[in-house]
């Protein structure tokens, strides 16, 4: 009778613990289910936010299959960005070229303009192989930078180009490297080189000019005003 008891207490006993551990592989196949089901997109977005990279904007066409290769939204958010860089750096650039003392800022203007003036003809091109509609003219936030600069003035106004300058090719430069390791068009791709090394060119002579107000360039979004630029010497 007692052993019995024992043959009946040990199955009662394995019983027990292949119930529980049933119930743990089943909890963590709820958990795994789960996060299969949460969307990448909204992971990428809080990944992008945490990393500081500029999030694409998605304009509801989904991926494009095009001669070079698929196309998807941030592709053609990204060839847009370009075409909108040009339509304000370049009458900046032209404003640099005319109203700068310094010569390190009108060198700077001139890259702007040559560099600025290439890549402009490079995606409209792109744009017209893929279909990519881009705009005409900067956007508002743009058009604000350039009214900054046209009311700046002496001193103040070449502080304020380089800074404007500065802080908005860094953002550009992060997305280009994003763009150039995620594209798998090939027209995207060349674009996004031949943008990376014009980018990287402006980069350099803003910084050369000794203007650039790095500790400024950390705040997010955002534009210096001139009462700011004026105190930086």
């Amino acid at each position: 009778m007692l052993s019995f008891r024992r043959r009946s207490i040990s199955r009662f006993s394995v019983a027990t613990r292949y119930t529980i551990g049933s119930g743990f592989v089943i909890s963590a196949l709820a958990v795994t289910l789960i996060a299969l089901l949460i969307p990448v997109e909204k992971f990428g977005a809080r990944a992008s936010a945490s990393t500081g990279r500029p999030a694409a904007e998605d304009d509801g066409a989904g991926i494009m299959s095009t001669a070079y290769g698929p196309l998807t939204p941030a592709d053609r958010d990204f060839v847009r960005k370009v075409r909108l860089a040009g339509l304000w750096e370049l009458p900046a650039g032209r404003q640099a070229q005319q109203r700068g003392t310094r010569p390190a800022v009108r060198t700077a203007g001139e890259h702007l303009v040559e560099g600025h003036t290439e890549l402009d003809r490079q995606v409209i091109q792109v744009g017209q192989a893929l279909g990519v509609d881009l705009p005409n003219q900067p956007s508002e936030q743009q058009r604000g930078w350039l009214g900054q600069l046209t009311r700046a003035q002496g001193d103040e106004y070449e502080r304020l180009f380089i800074q404007l300058l500065r802080r908005a090719h860094g953002k550009v430069f992060a997305l280009l490297a994003q763009v150039r390791a995620q594209t798998r068009n090939s027209m995207v791709r060349a674009l996004a080189t031949s943008a990376n090394t014009t980018v990287l060119d402006h980069i350099t002579v803003l910084e050369d000019s000794g203007l650039v107000d790095f500790d400024a360039l950390s705040v997010p979004d955002g534009t210096p005003a001139p009462s700011d630029v004026r105190s930086t010497k």
